[in-house]
This record gives structure tokens, C-alpha cells and sequence, in this order.
């Protein structure tokens, strides 16, 4: 059998198609030279379901890559991301539950949607798929019109996610959202990094922010104000940025810095003492010589002498450039 052949690694659906004798008409092969429109991994222990899936996807000009079992089809899923994934419920060695909870778990897997395939029709075993991360479930044998508007669905709204996640991912904001029992739904990576750099993480997540967000969710509109957690070494804040339709909650973390003065900033970022810092800093800020001898309570020649040191630590000449690289400098602290 073709699928005997799958084992050893990923095989796309044209491989299927060789071993299996399709009978094609001329509209079929136009629609086999138009790029696919998803890639939908196929997992099944049975050759004979993979085979009539495989049939039932290609009339439709999808691609399908396939897997015998939960593990290869891991990596396979970590080699060519798929648009979705169909995946068997009951399954030696490996389960689909336990390969769905494996698939979630990876961070670079878990926004692929699975929808199972299972003959099972007790509500245990449905509410076992949907708790280990599937977000559909098809009973078998499998409905050909069906499963097509199973997958565009899925599929479809998976990639106005995805498009929707870059470009909070580019945007590079600590973001993350949760479900109305305040269960991680998803997260920009610069708060997985801001998270992994926590000592002792995982039980700080527990006992420290999971409860925070459940008190926040539950409380009304006008009471959530931004809450601080302290952790080893620091503090961060927890902003609730909006609460949608649908119970779920996108939130906003971010460290805690203490506020540094302008001046200190210019002191520690170009080697100044504090009085040539002071000095500088109001400089860059448009005062004169003699308004900044009033300000700090100096006098006038003891700002030139200020100002002298200043242009040399600099390697400048006159006040503009100076008052410039303060100005970049103190610009480059408020962004950090």
C-alpha cells in the first residue's frame, strides 16, 4: 500500500496520487496547475481513510500531507506548517487526544486549528477533543461536503487570526489574551520572552498572574485599573485592554521601571558628572546661559565652565550639537 510508504517521513498528496489510480477529467487537471487553496494534514492509523480522504480533498485542489500516527505527525506539522489538520481520535501508540495536547503545547504549532475525526459519538469523548485543543470534531464515515465546509471555515477564520496575531507581533507590544476562565488563548512572543525571563516562571504564572486576570475579568468596566505583580527582582503591570463579545480578554504586561530624571539619564548614558548633566539637560531643553544659572543657582561663568567640560567629554564644539545628542539620547531612554 502507498501509505506504507508515508512512514518513514512527510509525503504530499501528489505521492498519493501516483500509487492510487485517480481518474481525472481535463477541469480536474486545470485545477491541479492553480496553487493549492490550504494544506490540510491528514492523520489516520487506516490507509483506507486516508486514501478516500485524500480523494474527497483533491477534487477540491487541496493539498494533504499525511501521517500514520500522533508522532510523525508532529513533525511533520513542524516541517510544512498546514492550514489544518484532520486528525483520527483513536489511535495506537500515540492518541489524537495526547497528539492534539502535544500539538497546543508547541508554540509554533498551537495556532494550527484540529478538528477530529472519530466514530465516537458520546459526549465525553467530544468534550475530550474540544478540552485537548480541537476546535471541531467530524463523525465517521466522514460527509465529503461536510468536511470541505469544515475545513474552508476553520481554515479561513485560522488565517485571519494569523494575519491578525503578525501584526501584533510586529507591532511589539507585551500582549495576551484569555478565555472568560482566564485560560491562555494566545500571546505576542515578546510576552512568552517576558514571561520565560521570570524566575521560577511557572509557579509565579500560577500563583501569581493567573489570579490577578481572574480578579480582573471579574470585576465591572469602570474597575479595572491597571494592577502591578511584584516577582524576584522586579514588578511588572497588567493592563486590561478590552473585553470582547465572544468572553475573551486581551491584556497588556509590562515591567515596571522606576522613573529616572532626564538629567540622570544623561549623566549614566554620557559620562557626566551630575552638575554637567544638570547643565546639559536644560540646555537641551532652550535655556540660556543665565537662565540656567538661575535655575540651578550658579553662576553664569560656572555654566561656561560646565559647558567647556561638556564639549569635550562630547567631542563637540558648540551648544546646538550638544543640546542635539541630549536630545537623541534622552529620545532613545523614553523609548527603551
Amino acid at each position: 500500500m502507498v501509505v506504507e510508504r508515508m512512514i518513514s517521513g512527510v509525503s504530499i498528496c501528489r505521492e498519493l496520487q501516483c500509487s492510487i489510480k485517480l481518474q481525472g477529467t481535463n477541469s480536474a487537471q486545470d485545477r491541479q496547475s492553480l496553487p493549492p487553496m490550504y494544506t490540510v494534514l491528514v492523520v489516520d492509523d487506516s490507509p483506507d481513510s486516508l486514501s478516500l480522504i485524500n480523494d474527497i480533498l483533491e477534487k477540491e485542489g487541496i493539498s494533504t500531507l499525511v501521517a500514520l500516527e500522533g508522532q510523525q505527525a508532529i513533525t511533520i506539522a513542524e516541517q510544512i506548517k498546514p492550514d489544518i489538520i484532520l486528525l483520527d481520535a483513536m489511535m495506537p501508540k500515540m492518541d489524537g487526544f495526547e497528539t492534539c495536547l502535544k500539538l497546543k503545547q508547541n508554540r509554533l504549532l498551537q495556532h494550527i486549528p484540529v478538528v477530529f475525526m472519530t466514530g465516537l459519538t458520546d459526549s465525553d469523548s467530544t468534550l475530550k477533543g474540544l478540552n485537548a485543543g480541537g476546535v471541531d470534531y467530524i463523525v465517521k464515515p466522514v460527509n465529503p461536503d461536510e468536511l470541505i465546509a469544515r475545513i474552508k471555515i476553520h481554515a479561513g477564520n485560522a488565517k485571519v487570526t494569523s494575519s491578525a496575531q503578525h501584526a501584533l507581533d510586529s507591532v511589539g507590544q507585551k500582549l495576551f489574551a484569555v478565555n472568560g476562565a482566564a485560560e491562555l488563548l494566545w500571546a505576542t512572543p515578546q510576552t512568552h520572552d517576558f514571561l520565560s525571563a521570570i524566575p521560577q516562571s511557572d509557579d509565579w504564572f500560577e500563583q501569581h498572574l493567573v489570579p490577578t486576570v481572574t480578579a480582573m475579568i471579574g470585576l465591572s468596566t469602570q474597575q479595572n485599573d491597571p494592577q502591578r505583580i511584584c516577582y524576584d527582582g522586579g514588578e511588572c503591570e497588567l493592563t486590561l485592554l478590552s473585553r470582547r463579545e465572544n468572553g475573551d480578554f486581551t491584556f497588556r504586561i509590562s515591567q515596571v521601571r522606576e522613573a529616572v530624571s532626564g538629567e540622570q539619564t544623561l549623566r549614566d548614558e554620557l559620562g557626566l558628572t551630575t552638575r554637567e548633566s544638570e547643565v546639559l539637560f536644560w540646555l537641551s531643553n532652550g535655556k540660556t546661559n543665565k537662565e540656567i544659572a538661575q535655575i540651578l543657582d550658579i553662576g553664569a561663568r560656572t555654566v561656561n565652565k560646565h559647558l567647556e567640560q561638556v564639549f569635550v567629554k562630547l567631542g563637540v564644539e558648540n551648544r546646538t550639537t550638544a543640546a542635539g545628542i541630549a536630545i537623541r539620547t534622552l529620545a532613545r531612554s523614553a523609548i527603551a
